[in-house]
């Protein structure tokens, strides 16, 4: 009889001693992750209406919001592990120097995630904006947080490194609600300069997709030995630049064929004389 009280005392002692405080080492982890849960939920939810309320782009906002929660989630973890009486000084000084090598190997992910946020913060373009840079020229299809998405004239996707293009001058043609169709035309010193200007500025004018504002110009740019050169410029908007492009030299080139403008070396005799 008193082995077996012996026995029951034992085992008594034995959950007061070890399976008590395991139990509320539990309980209070479990505390520990929900509440953190909760204050993730809390803080997301205040960055994210912060950030909306400056127009932030939405990608910006969800990395953030992910880089918020990871935090959180960190610091519960090693919450929860010195609860239990794990030591985390070294867990912290070795997670430290993963960082550091994790940062020293993807040292060039690194710049271009780096130059991501930066477009999107500053925004010299945005997605449908027809852009210049780093070597390529198309439309912006996607702004990622390591590259770009470029679709070139030939229906092509280019992947640029952020990097590249923030380094690099950029040139975005949709800035503005139009832009400018340059033609240059050269012709020989025989010419007359003032019909042709006349003539090719009415022919520019009356071109699908070519404004009314600001009108038509159409100047003398070069005069030398051998060549007159005549430079017009039409605005249109983005949509309707390279037609504007081609039709203009198809209708320049029937101009001065109908004409009859002498060309350079032509020593002054008409095109279709």
């Amino acid at each position: 009889m008193n082995q077996n009280w012996t026995d029951i005392t034992n085992i008594e002692n034995l959950i007061h001693r070890l399976l008590i405080p395991f139990l509320l080492k539990v309980i209070g982890a479990f505390a520990l992750w929900t509440a953190g849960t909760l204050v993730i939920r809390w803080a997301k939810r205040l960055l994210g209406t912060a950030l909306k309320s400056r127009n932030i782009d939405p990608t910006l906002i969800l990395y953030a919001n992910q880089t918020l929660a990871l935090s959180i989630r960190t610091l519960a973890v090693v919450a929860i592990l010195g609860l239990f009486g794990i030591e985390t000084t070294s867990f912290s000084a070795v997670l430290a120097a993963a960082g550091v090598a994790i940062g020293v190997a993807w040292s060039g992910l690194l710049s271009n995630f780096a130059a991501g946020i930066f477009l999107i913060v500053f925004r010299p373009f945005k997605a449908g904006d027809v852009i210049q840079g780093a070597g390529v020229s198309g439309v912006v299809r996607e702004i990622g947080l390591f590259a770009t998405l470029i679709d070139n004239a030939d229906q092509q996707r280019i992947f640029v490194a952020n990097h590249k293009l923030f380094s690099d001058n950029i040139v975005n043609s949709s800035s503005h609600p139009w832009r400018l169709a340059s033609f240059k035309v050269h012709l020989g010193l025989m010419a007359d300069a003032d019909r042709a200007i006349r003539e090719i500025t009415e022919i520019l004018a009356s071109l699908p997709g070519v404004r009314s504002h600001p009108p038509v110009s159409g100047e003398i740019v070069e005069l030398n030995a051998h060549t007159l050169v005549l430079q017009f410029k039409a605005a249109c908007t983005q949509a309707d630049h390279a037609s504007v492009l081609s039709a203009g030299h198809s209708r320049i080139h029937s101009a001065l064929k109908a004409g009859g403008h002498p060309l350079p070396h032509s020593t002054g005799a008409p095109l279709n004389p």
